[in-house]
This record gives structure tokens, C-alpha cells and sequence, in this order.
């Protein structure tokens, strides 16, 4: 009952450009499009951090220095406000390129996979014996563009920007669920800059949260968690030109249409032990139709020979670059994305049926519908963690082979309960009409099993938003997805299955799985492990 889509790791990516690049990537679902670096797969068995990572950053075999790199996408990027930043798209480029953080993700081909490493910080922090408090010392040299000296009141100013939900709409909201005041204090625009939860002393930097936070050195690396400084970081003038404390800065932003980064001459790479500044420039143009991104990328002459994009190969590009024989453009990166088949446990309450919905699912048919290659952008899954989170188990819920469905399965399952599949309605909500095609497919599959189908139809994508965030809408089986804000089991499983969250859309409530999950946030990371897989 369980995918898993394919993003794509900019990072890497970035540090190797040595060919046009066609990236297998792209997903959205579960909390908006929220998606952050992960490890790669085959690092299952352990916590992928290296604390006293050292500056400068090892050189990249093989990379030259010079020239501009062009990215090509669809999709645009309204502000580059480190505070607002919260999709895959504006923080790789803020954390990659533009703004330092305290902790940061790089690539490691020794151990292939994401590796989370000092930054801004000296260390991945400090934290005190409850996890409740955690203490960063700020590294001294780094600088902003204007050549400004980076101090620890600009991250604990920068850090407080987080709290305000009403001026940065799309930011992430940990600050309030972690930090001391978190629902009382809204930012130093309208509560002002005293706030008890981060304080200063010199050039160390302590945070207090209201529970244990044994994840805050991931949190650490993301854009909000950098510097930016009291003066002249108005939120109208500043979500069009961050000041720069990584290697390249903001020349122009044409928001949604174009990007220019030039290089920052104010960055010094003996205190950045992750980034590099190997091209002169990188230029974004968004919004531009994926036909030509990839009629440029595959014909892969002039300009496309030095460009790239963030965005999903579809089936006729991908089958046109095996025919050119130019799958070696395509990369492959980590995806942190899961989605899953979310059967309502109010009507479903015997885990027999919820068994048979999953024999019963048109994987194939379903995801090909939606534009989907099966095993290169979408990959079957056995677990809601995907390969390269630290404790994964992967074993399957299923018996059937990956992409299999079996409606005779379906109903063997239910026989041995002493069920039968026609006194359970399967109810789900599609979009007419461009859901009729993968309405259809989901009806006959779930016909031939031998349940009663009644689909909901719905005219447009903010109605079709409306019935699936509705607990009382007249469905019963939602079609989902969760992209994690950090590599860790208790960034999926308590928001999914947490019988108070909000994205808990199955309605699964048992007490004792509250309990454990709540016992398993309170240990150290390494102790995490295991308890999550």
C-alpha cells in the first residue's frame, strides 16, 4: 500500500555539473510541498552526521572553475525570504548557494548519501542532559556581502523572525510547536525582540524548547536558521535580496520569472567546510513550459550542454532519451517523499479490509495515469520510511510482489476474517475531469475485488483540497503522500498517526501507539533508531 517518488538531491547535483542534467525528480502531497534534504539509499543503519567536519571543503574531483550554470523549471519562486522558505525549490538554492544556517547537508560519496555537518556553528550544537536547551558557539569569519562580520544576534535574530505566522505565511511553523513561547511569542515585527527562548552570550547562541528536542541539529540546517540582521531585513525588500553569506549572491530576482547569482566575494571558503564556488554564475528562469525544458535538455547542444532542472521527467522525454541514448543525463537522487493508500479507520476497522484495499490498489495503472515511470520517478515502497532513513526496516505489509495487485488475494483475506467485500463501501474523491481517467481505473479495480465503489466527484483542485481536509466529507479512502521536514522516524510516523494531528487522515486512534511514539521522541537520535523502524 506503500510508493515512493524519486526527488532529487540538488546539492549534489549542484557541486557536480559536468553534464546536461534531466532530473527524475518532483512530488507534492501530505503538508503542502514540503520536502528537505535526506540520506541517500543504502545508509539504513546508521545516523549520517559528522560533527567535526573541518573547513575548508574538500575539493570535487574532476570540477573546473568558470562559466554560468543555467536551471530551467516550470514552477516559479515568489520570495527568497530564508523565513518564508519552505519548499524543496527555494531552500536548496538559499541553503546550497545563497545563506549559511548553523548546521548544513552535504553530499558524501565515501558513505553515498546526505551528511549533515557543522555550518554557521562550530559543532552540530550542544544540548544540555534533557535535550531542552541547545547551545551553538558561531564561528568566527564569516561575513555578509557587504562585508558586514556575522554575529550570534543575527541568528538569534534570524531565529525569531520564525515565530511570526502572520508575515511569513509560507514558513515553516516549528518554532511555535518547539520553542518556549512558541504560541505567545509572534517575532520581533509585532511582539518586539526580547524573547526569552534564545539567549546571547558573546559569540554562543542557546535556544530552550518545551520538550525534549533531540532533533534540533537538523532543524539547525534550515534557511530560517541563519543570520540576518536587524537592519535592513524588512520583510518587503528582503524576500527579493537576502544578503548572501554563502558563495554566490543575489544580482537580480524577477519573482516567478528569474534569478541571477553572481559570486560572493565576501564569502570565504576556510570557514564553509560544505560549499564550493566553482561557476562564475547561475541563472533560473521559471515558468517555462516542460516541453521545451526538455526539447532544449535532449537535444543537448549550446547552452543545454551547461543547464538543468528540478523538474519530473515525463514518460516521453524519459522514452526519447532511451532512444538517443542519453540516460545518463537523468539523475537519480534521494526522495523523501512516501505516499500511501489512507483507508478511514472509522469504516475500516478490521485490518483484514484495510489488508484487501491494499491487494485491491491498481498500482500500475493508477500512477502511470497520473504521469508517473514506474521504478524512475516512482518507486514501490515496503515501509512508510523510505531507504536512506536511519532505522528503516523494510520488510512489506503485503505479500504480492512490488506494483502487483491481486483481487483474489483480496478476497481470500477477507474470507478468513469471515468478511465479504460487498458489504464495504469504498468511497474517494476525484476531479472531473481531469481525474475521470484514474477515477475509472481505481472503480474497476476495487469492483473486481468485489467491494461497492462510490466515487465523489468534484470540480476543481481547491474543492477536491476542501474534501480531503474534511473529516466528516463523504470519503473513506484518500490517496496520500508526507514529505518529512528531517530524516528521523518522528517526522513522519507521530503526524500521520498521532491520534490528535491534524494530518492524520486515516483517524487511526490507539492510545498505547501515542505512548510509544511519545516515549521514542524523548531518547537521543542514535537510540531512535531502532525503536522507529
Amino acid at each position: 500500500m506503500v510508493t515512493r517518488t524519486v526527488d532529487v538531491d540538488r546539492t549534489r547535483l549542484l557541486a557536480v555539473m559536468t553534464v546536461v542534467l534531466i532530473l527524475a525528480a518532483g512530488c507534492t502531497g501530505g503538508d503542502s510541498d514540503r520536502k528537505s534534504p535526506a540520506a541517500l539509499p543504502g545508509a539504513d543503519s546508521e545516523l549520517l552526521l559528522d560533527p567535526a567536519r573541518h573547513a575548508p571543503a574538500a575539493e570535487v574531483p574532476g570540477a573546473g572553475h568558470g562559466g554560468t550554470v543555467r536551471v530551467v523549471a516550470e514552477g516559479g519562486i515568489g520570495s527568497l525570504d530564508p523565513t518564508d522558505a519552505c519548499c524543496s525549490d527555494v531552500e536548496s538554492i538559499l541553503t546550497g548557494l545563497v545563506t549559511r544556517s548553523l548546521t548544513q547537508y552535504v553530499y558524501d560519496p565515501v558513505r553515498d548519501g546526505m551528511v549533515l555537518i557543522p555550518d554557521l556553528a562550530t559543532d552540530l550544537g550542544t544540548p544540555n542532559a534533557d535535550y531542552t536547551e541547545w547551545t551553538y558557539t558561531i564561528r568566527d569569519g564569516v561575513r555578509f556581502e557587504d562585508g558586514s562580520r556575522v554575529t550570534a544576534d543575527d541568528v538569534a535574530y534570524g531565529f525569531k523572525r520564525s515565530f511570526d505566522r502572520r508575515t511569513f505565511t509560507s514558513g515553516w511553523d516549528i518554532s511555535n510547536d518547539y520553542f518556549v513561547g512558541g504560541h505567545t511569542y509572534q517575532g520581533p515585527y509585532r511582539t518586539g525582540s526580547d524573547y526569552e527562548g534564545a539567549v546571547v552570550k558573546g559569540d554562543t547562541l542557546t535556544l530552550k524548547t518545551v520538550r525534549p528536542f533531540p532533533e534540533m541539529p537538523y532543524f539547525a540546517s534550515f534557511a530560517l536558521m541563519g543570520p540576518i540582521p536587524e537592519t535592513g531585513s524588512q520583510p518587503d525588500a528582503y524576500r527579493l535580496h537576502p544578503l548572501a553569506t554563502g558563495p554566490y549572491r543575489v544580482a537580480a530576482f524577477e519573482p516567478s520569472e528569474s534569478l541571477r547569482l553572481v559570486k560572493n566575494e565576501h564569502w570565504d571558503p576556510d570557514t564553509d567546510p560544505g560549499r564550493h564556488q566553482y561557476p562564475d554564475a547561475y541563472l533560473f528562469r521559471f515558468g517555462v513550459d516542460p516541453q521545451d525544458v526538455e526539447s532544449m535538455l535532449l537535444t543537448d547542444t549550446g547552452k543545454a550542454q551547461t543547464t538543468l532542472t528540478p523538474d519530473t521527467l515525463s514518460p516521453s522525454a524519459f522514452h526519447a532519451a532511451q532512444r538517443a541514448g542519453a540516460t545518463d543525463r537523468i539523475a537519480r537522487g534521494s526522495g523523501p517523499c512516501t505516499y500511501f493508500v489512507s483507508p478511514d479507520n472509522r469504516d475500516f476497522s478490521e485490518i483484514a479490509v484495510r489488508q484487501a484495499i491494499g491487494y485491491a490498489f491498481p498500482y500500475r495503472d493508477f500512477w502511470r495515469a497520473r504521469g508517473q515511470i514506474l521504478d524512475v520517478t516512482m518507486l514501490p515502497a515496503t515501509s512508510l520510511l523510505p531507504p536512506g532513513v536511519p532505522g528503516r526496516i523494510g520488510d512489506a505489509v503485503l505479500s504480492t510482489r512490488p506494483w502487483h495487485t491481486d483481487p483474489m488475494q483480496a478476497k481470500a483475506v477477507l474470507k478468513a476474517a469471515g468478511l465479504r467485500p460487498d458489504d464495504y463501501t469504498i468511497k474517494f474523491a476525484y476531479l472531473d475531469p481531469d481525474g475521470v481517467e484514474v477515477k475509472n481505473i481505481l472503480v474497476s479495480a476495487f469492483e473486481q475485488a468485489g467491494f461497492r465503489v462510490a466515487p465523489y466527484r468534484t470540480e476543481s483542485e481547491q474543492e477536491l483540497g476542501v474534501v480531503y481536509g474534511d473529516a466528516d466529507a463523504p470519503i473513506n479512502l484518500r490517496t496520500d503522500g508526507w514529505c518529512p521536514a528531517w530524516p528521523s522516524g518522528s517526522s513522519w510516523l507521530p503526524r500521520l498517526y498521532q491520534s490528535d494531528s491534524g494530518y492524520n487522515t486515516i483517524h487511526f486512534d490507539v492510545p498505547a501507539v501515542d505512548e510509544g511514539m511519545k516515549t521514542i521522541t524523548l531518547r537521543p537520535l542514535d537510540e531512535q533508531l531502532v525503536a522507529w523502524g
